[in-house]
């Protein structure tokens, strides 16, 4: 494994962060009482969207590495959690190559200790803001072949770029760079399932300085413009599983999520 050593560790303990937060719904350690603190004042509904979030990760790519995709770009990683990206696709394809990114500095120390690839394939991480999607494809082609498929994986992240932020434009500027074959992994927070619930999570991430921008069904198809949704198409996270799964139990979710193929 190689990582971008050029940016300092700065952690800032003051102010809760995503992946943190997220650490924390999962029952994880690595967090600190800030984010903790957000965390608490979730109602019950976010530790399962946390738990569903994971869950579909681990459905898709184990989908698409059966498909034969063996090159991965994982963005918003967040703290590692088992089994990994890496270990759930090197299962079905050991050469596998994984590119994982992250803006908290804290999952890049525990990336250069637990993301470790076997020894046929490759991972690599890089501390970079999806909202620099430039710098983080000019990291990955180091890595990537970036004219063989891709699976790009943006798992519980845009929900955290507002609209002021383009998230739909920063979306679309990472999958043009993308090969034909390639994919799109993406579950996003909804606003229009469990209006009370998301208005509540957006308050409390609000309080603890973390801006959310939950959206509609509509608005969350957009990411998938141009793009061909493989079955069964754009659902609520526990709604999705490959034809070669085991259907998941049902569940209610505020969750969306779809795997598209570029073409």
């Amino acid at each position: 494994m190689t990582t971008d050593s050029s940016r300092p560790l700065e952690i800032d303990t003051s102010k809760a962060h995503p992946a943190r937060v997220y650490d924390w719904l999962l029952g994880g350690k690595d967090n600190y009482p800030v984010d903790e603190a957000v965390g608490r004042t979730l109602p019950a509904e976010a530790h399962d969207a946390a738990r569903q979030n994971r869950a579909f990760m681990n459905r898709a790519v184990a989908h698409l590495a059966a498909q034969g995709i063996d090159q991965f770009l994982d963005i918003g990683t967040g703290i590692p959690t088992e089994p990994n990206l890496h270990q759930i696709v090197q299962r079905t394809v050991p050469t596998a190559r994984v590119v994982y990114a992250d803006n908290d500095p804290i999952v890049l120390r525990h990336a250069e200790a637990l993301l470790v690839s076997r020894p046929e394939g490759a991972t690599d991480y890089i501390q970079a803001d999806v909202r620099d999607p430039d710098e983080i494809v000019k990291h990955a082609r180091a890595v990537l072949d970036f004219d063989r498929p891709i699976a790009l994986s943006l798992i519980a992240l845009m929900h955290f770029i507002p609209d002021d932020q383009d998230a739909h434009g920063i979306v679309r500027r990472l999958v043009d760079t993308l090969p034909s074959g390639s994919h799109l992994v993406l579950s996003h927070a909804a606003i229009d399932l469990f209006p009370e619930l998301a208005e509540q999570v957006i308050a409390q991430y609000a309080k603890g300085g973390i801006r959310l921008g939950f959206r509609t069904r509509a608005e969350v198809a957009r990411f998938f413009d141009g793009l061909g949704l493989i079955e069964p198409g754009l659902v609520t996270a526990p709604e999705w599983y490959g034809p070669e799964q085991e259907r998941p139990e049902p569940e209610e979710s505020g969750i969306y999520a779809a795997v598209a193929r570029v073409p």
